[in-house]
């Protein structure tokens, strides 16, 4: 191993060994509730995920590591807290999100299979114009999902992958275009599952969407990840890792490394079962497609109206872990009677995707459990407690908060993987500190927001991260460390 790869591992590990040294002068390691040690956990599992490049084995050491914390080190204490608090606990809790998952896996699979996808990336090879085109084209789109990161990252991905596919795009940019639009697209649409969560964690009697719609052109965060998408797209400029990735995407080789296999458009059946996919055209991926946003656009609306509340109340009241599922379901029966009347597939074709499909999500329903499972740690080890009392003693910095707020939303974000769960912690605090309606409170707002999504975007562990590397079928590690 060379000096240039060995370097960057012994920073990590002189980081993490740093980091539990000052856990160590900050707090005791039999009380850690509610001190630097909360956030010990995630350190460790970052840490190892970016030193071995295995995401599966660093999560679980992070979750034994809060596991031990949270339990005094008691063997069958920590045990009980692993598995009931964050193995069973982080299921039950996204078992909306996995049902999407399994159900939008199954559509990609009929996409594939009736030839949907193949002939979009046809017509595309056509009109999209080279790799820059492609680029843009999975950026446009990307923002125009902005309901919902979850659903964002993967429609994008399998909209898109066929076109990024036949102009050369590497995965793992394809991935990057996916999580750069996601989250920050969400973070300035007033119409969206995060302003919902904005306004649930604004303290009772505070207009928490009024408050959202301020802070958005002071979202630097979001609104310069677009021009840098834009930028670099246009000036075919890639730096680090990207670079190697996107050369060999160039001659033919979209994964790079990591064990990827590219999956099969077909599925294996009987010969005499075979239909002519030549009778595919763009609209079998357009119609499904559209169905698909239309059920699910509907679904949360329906899902947050309760009580006679106006369109964009109800997109403020919504649950998506509820709604995206209740949407997803419909749409499936919709594409399959769709694609069984066009006789793009049989009936049994049709039944042999829903295996495939829940088998291409297994990987990122596993990161996503345990990485939710590792958040759960963080929150037994009370780390919102102690985020709170540290910036308590900044308040003579009144002028620098926004600054400060920024960074400790990304460190938090960045350590937990969760954007909402940075909004809970930190909401309360800076409508605390600032006046509501003051420059200053709409800039602390802004800083909070765009740091939670910075961390989050650049997290291994955050749900976003991962589904954006399930909706373009990339290489977890290979999408974060670009």
């Amino acid at each position: 191993m060379t000096a240039k790869k060995i370097i960057p591992k012994v920073i990590i590990l002189v980081f993490i060994v740093a980091f539990g040294v000052l856990c160590a002068f900050t707090g005791s390691i039999t009380s850690p509730v509610g001190t630097l040690w909360s956030l010990f956990p995630p350190v460790v599992a970052i840490g190892l995920a970016l030193i071995t490049k295995e995401v599966y084995s660093s999560l679980f050491i992070g979750i034994v590591a809060g596991g031990l914390l949270a339990s005094n080190f008691k063997p069958l204490d920590t045990v009980d807290k692993i598995i009931n608090d964050g193995l069973i606990s982080s299921v039950s809790g996204t078992a909306g999100i996995f049902i999407f998952l399994v159900l939008l896996g199954i559509i990609v699979a009929l996409l594939n299979n009736a030839g949907g996808s193949q002939a979009f990336g046809n017509w595309a090879a056509k009109h999209v114009k080279g790799r820059v085109g492609a680029a843009l084209a999975t950026f446009v789109f990307g923002v125009l999902i902005f309901i919902d990161d979850y659903f964002n990252c993967l429609t994008v991905g399998a909209v898109m992958r066929p076109v990024t596919d036949k102009a050369k795009v590497s995965r793992a940019k394809l991935s990057y275009l996916i999580d750069a639009t996601a989250a920050p697209v969400c973070m300035i649409a007033p119409i969206s599952s995060w302003a919902a969560a904005v306004s649930e964690y604004v303290p009772e009697g505070q207009d928490g969407l009024s408050l959202f719609i301020q802070a958005i052109p002071y979202n630097f965060y979001s609104l310069l990840t677009f021009v840098f998408i834009i930028a670099i797209t246009l000036m075919k400029f890639d730096y680090g890792p990207m670079r190697l990735h996107e050369k060999n995407a160039l001659a033919g080789d979209l994964f790079t490394f990591g064990g990827e296999v590219k999956d099969e458009d077909e599925v294996e059946y009987d010969e005499e079962e075979v239909l002519d996919k030549s009778k595919a055209r763009v609209i079998d991926l357009v119609f499904p497609i559209l169905v698909l946003i239309a059920i699910c656009v509907y679904a949360l609306y329906y899902i947050g109206q309760s009580g006679g509340l106006s369109f964009a109340d109800a997109f403020g009241n919504t649950d998506a872990t509820v709604a995206l599922p209740w949407g997803g379901l419909i749409a499936l029966i919709v594409v399959m009677i769709y694609f069984i009347a066009r006789r793009l597939v049989t009936f049994k074709q049709a039944m042999a995707c829903i295996p495939k499909g829940f088998n291409a999500m297994v990987p990122a329903i596993l990161i996503l459990t345990m990485a939710t499972s590792l958040k759960n740690m963080t929150g037994l080890l009370e780390s919102d407690a102690f985020v709170e009392s540290a910036l308590a003693n900044v308040g003579s910095l009144q002028s620098f908060l926004p600054a400060i707020i920024f960074l400790v939303a990304c460190g938090i974000s960045f350590a937990t993987g969760t954007s909402w769960g940075t909004f809970g912690i930190l909401i309360p605090i800076v409508l605390a500190i600032f006046p509501v309606g003051s420059a200053l409170g709409t800039i602390g707002m802004s800083a909070c927001l765009a740091g939670s999504v910075c961390g989050d975007h650049c997290s291994p562990i955050s749900d976003t991260t991962i589904m954006s590397s399930a909706g373009a079928q990339c290489n977890h590690i290979n999408h974060v460390s670009t």
